[in-house]
């Protein structure tokens, strides 16, 4: 499993021009689930975010967590995350899960990570063609990978 997180000013999703989420502060989490992923592998990374400080706390160190700073959390499931580009220059996917698995972990993920900030978590629409906003604060990127867990 691999997430893209960024903190983000504001992050929204559009589908056929219509908002369908928004969040203020907070992290845009883009996942990419592989076939090789679990429920595990999930827990692992929703523990991880949850508890992610790199928001300022009052003298200005990247010291806070999500939760400390008030912020809510966007998930977008992405498969493009796991393109293999070895060879030629058209990117396969060929290790990105199908829906029928894929859609179960996604699931687990935005449930675990609700569960463990005590709240609800934003999504996009799994599948969907999704028009993704958002102002990156910082800016602040962090790559996360559940199969290099440094």
């Amino acid at each position: 499993m691999r997430a893209v997180i960024q903190r983000v000013a504001s992050a929204s999703v559009s589908i056929n021009g219509q908002i369908t989420s928004l969040i203020g502060v907070g992290f845009m989490v883009l996942l990419g689930i592989e076939t090789e992923d679990t429920r595990e592998d999930a827990e692992w990374l929703c523990g991880k975010i949850a508890l992610l400080r790199v928001f300022s706390d009052e003298a200005g160190l990247m010291n806070n967590d999500i939760m400390q700073a008030g912020g809510d959390i966007l998930v977008v499931s992405q498969f493009t995350l796991h393109a293999s580009y070895k060879k030629g220059n058209r990117p396969s996917f060929i290790k990105a899960a199908r829906p029928e698995q894929a859609i179960p972990l996604y699931n687990h993920f935005i449930t675990s990570l609700s569960d463990k900030l005590g709240k609800p978590v934003a999504t996009g629409t799994f599948g969907a063609d999704m028009k993704v906003g958002l102002i990156n604060d910082g800016p602040v990127t962090i790559l996360m990978d559940t199969n290099n867990k440094e």
